[in-house]
């Protein structure tokens, strides 16, 4: 059964360059972004584990940690590490699953064999610290993933969980959001000292609270 939004999602142990992970070991308190790839040595991917890397100062300020997954070995990982740290001028530090077995991609419905036989499609999991499912976006193999985009919308599922508001349209870290409907307008101006505009009675704007 697929996985959907607001589900728990399954544990795992599973072998990677670092070791055994067990994810919700791995995830403790932290929200995880797990993603995955069809296969060592693949090009795309390769700019894409760099990008994760050089983006670690940005994981960290939002208590998130990052899981890659490729089918194939461990071995095989640290050789392909070792081209993804010299072609991308940064250092892979946190762990790519070896999911020989596939016991994660089916877990986690990474396989689509219309999309790639049986090799993972590239997938990406949005995970918070209750470990349920907040996001799931799954790209073909020929497009890199915005990471800028992930980083947004974490951002945007964060000031949802700890602050009550949701972000509209094309917003960026800064912008002004919007009061969920849960709160009302007199309860909002109470929580959101900043001010709240009510353009309609069902959309409230305020400034971003944590900014």
């Amino acid at each position: 059964m697929a996985l959907r939004l607001g589900d728990t999602v399954p544990d795992f142990t599973q072998d990677s360059q670092l070791g055994p992970i067990h994810l919700y070991d791995f995830a403790a308190d932290s929200w995880v972004v797990l993603f995955s790839h069809p296969a060592d040595y693949t090009p795309v991917c390769t700019t894409e584990l760099g990008e994760v890397s050089r983006l670690r100062p940005e994981w960290e300020k939002r208590n998130v940690k990052t899981i890659a997954l490729s089918v194939d070995s461990a071995e095989s990982h640290k050789g392909w590490i070792g081209d993804i740290n010299e072609t991308q001028n940064t250092t892979v530090d946190y762990p790519i699953l070896a999911d020989a077995d596939k016991k994660v991609s089916d877990l986690y419905g990474m396989i689509h064999p219309n999309a790639l036989n049986n090799l993972t499609v590239r997938s990406v999991f949005i995970i918070d610290p209750n470990k349920k499912l907040r996001l799931q976006i799954t790209y073909p193999a020929s497009t890199g993933r915005n990471f800028d985009e992930i980083l947004r919308v974490i951002d945007s599922l964060q000031l949802t969980e700890y602050h009550s508001v949701a972000t509209p349209v094309n917003w960026k870290d800064g912008d002004d959001v919007v009061v969920v409907p849960s709160i009302s307008t007199e309860d909002a101006r109470a929580k959101f000292p900043k001010g709240v505009t009510e353009i309609r009675p069902y959309l409230r704007i305020t400034p971003q609270p944590n900014r």
